[in-house]
């Protein structure tokens, strides 16, 4: 099924967050940074497929089940299962005029944008607040030779802050040198 969402500036700040990679500096318990950040245009338009929409009135829900397929511009999200949660307020989904208030992923999440990668087993988003939150037993960033593994990435979209704890253990780095812009 393939479903156009009219309001591209609610699920843009989702893709917002899938630009996860920037070299971290430091290996602990938990790394942060300071992330760059996806920069997309409002009006590009969000193309969603899966194998099934059920759409709840009711309790404000649209629930994507099976090959779920998120695509803006360049960055893409796939998932298992998604459940867009819109905020209340006597509004029909389907005319597609509904604010989204959190949206979850589930049942593998993969996240790209032209190099980088981020996948984990579950994600998140919180409008209000615009954090992205991806877990799983592994989360791998990647960009290009770059890999970042731990089991929780918290990503601040307002700030392109970003935070990986680890899996009870230590975060996982291994940076190419050759990846390094040269100084300029």
């Amino acid at each position: 099924m393939l479903v156009k969402m009219p309001r591209a500036r609610s699920l843009s700040a989702l893709l917002v967050a899938s630009c996860l990679m920037m070299p971290l500096t430091a290996m602990a318990q938990s790394t942060s940074s300071q992330m760059e950040g996806l920069k997309l245009s409002n009006d590009q338009p969000i193309q969603i497929e899966s194998d099934q929409l059920e759409i709840k009135e009711q309790e404000k829900t649209a629930i994507f089940k099976g090959n779920v397929s998120v695509i803006q511009g360049t960055t893409s999200l796939k998932a298992g299962h998604m459940v867009v949660h819109y905020k209340s307020g006597g509004k029909s989904m389907t005319a597609g005029n509904t604010d989204i208030e959190k949206i979850d992923l589930a049942g593998g999440v993969l996240l790209n944008s032209g190099t980088q990668q981020a996948t984990g087993d579950t994600g998140s988003f919180e409008m209000a607040s615009q954090v992205f939150i991806l877990e799983g037993k592994q989360v791998v960033l990647s960009d290009q030779q770059n890999v970042f593994v731990g089991c929780k990435l918290t990503v601040h979209a307002n700030t392109g802050e970003a935070h990986l704890e680890a899996c009870g253990g230590r975060v996982r780095i291994q940076l190419d040198p050759k990846s390094q812009k040269p100084k300029q």
